[in-house]
């Protein structure tokens, strides 16, 4: 049975009465900054702070105390504490996420942790079973048109011949809209810009992988290479970057299947953004769309 501090059920009973009169948020936030003023309080010093805080956030002092001197929420609140012990929650906080218990000592509170939980469970409706099959011609040119949300742009020349499998992959990709809004999550200066996850989270992807293709004639030396980041060997899905620099360091373990060829002034000037020191950092620079361009 979980067990609650008298204090604390009273608590709960003012902001069921603050909400009676509309202002049940209002009163539940400045209940919980004030907790460590009417926790330890006697049962009367903290229905006294109950009442003034009532009269602070400007609710009919009147109706209030009258409500929470007769319990008026009481029953209101024993029902909720039956449902969690015939849930057996251990307290609160506590969360249930798809069946699984989480205890409140391991409950994430950063609002970004949620929301790319939110954000990845959204992506499934999104994801592909398995890789696209194989439509484009390796003998032909093609290059994307990556069209930024500020009206910018560049262009990538693609190397199919290189990478077949990676440029017939993300051609599917971009003709399914697959980066339409998809925001450069990534951009370490003198490093690279990633991009290619709709959830903005770095570990999207659209549900299927496909394996490295590295070809040693090429190079991330160069500033402008375009390759597939991924979490180890053979685990390549949507998610690409582009050079800043040179960081030939990567070369070998990273499929390069394209260049800028215009633009990369473009490139060089998304906004930096380190999910890694700070991960509710603004959203970064965000695509509008790719557009495929064969060339004749």
């Amino acid at each position: 049975m979980i067990s609650i501090h008298p204090n604390a059920h009273k608590a709960a009973e003012a902001a069921e009465a603050a909400g009676a009169q509309g202002g049940f948020w209002a009163y539940h936030v400045a209940l919980y900054e004030g907790q460590n003023q009417w926790a330890g309080q006697s049962p009367a010093g903290a229905r006294d702070f109950f009442i003034n805080l009532a009269q602070e956030q400007g609710l009919d002092v009147a109706r209030f105390t009258e409500e929470f001197d007769n319990d008026t929420y009481a029953s209101h609140i024993d029902t909720f504490l039956q449902e969690a012990t015939n849930l057996n929650l251990p307290g609160t906080p506590s969360v249930i996420y798809n069946g699984d218990l989480i205890p409140g000592d391991q409950v994430p509170f950063a609002f970004y942790v949620w929301d790319a939980v939110v954000q990845l469970e959204l992506l499934k409706a999104r994801q592909f079973a398995s890789p696209p099959p194989m439509t484009i011609d390796t003998g032909k040119r093609y290059q994307a048109r990556v069209q930024m949300e500020s009206g910018d742009e560049f262009v990538i020349e693609l190397y199919p011949a290189s990478a077949p499998q990676t440029v017939n992959s993300f051609i599917f990709l971009a003709n399914e809209g697959w980066f339409d809004g998809v925001t450069f999550h990534r951009v370490i200066p003198d490093f690279v810009a990633q991009t290619g996850d709709p959830t903005g989270t770095g570990v999207g992807g659209p549900g299927y992988t496909i394996p490295n293709e590295i070809d040693p004639n090429l190079t991330h030396a160069d500033v402008g290479m375009v390759a597939m980041a991924n979490s180890g060997a053979d685990t390549n899905g949507s998610q690409w970057y582009i050079t800043l620099a040179d960081v030939s360091e990567l070369d070998g373990s990273y499929t390069i299947f394209g260049k800028v060829i215009e633009g990369m002034a473009v490139v060089q000037a998304l906004t930096p953004r380190d999910p890694s020191v700070q991960p509710d950092a603004p959203a970064g620079d965000r695509i509008k769309t790719i557009i495929i361009e064969e060339i004749n």
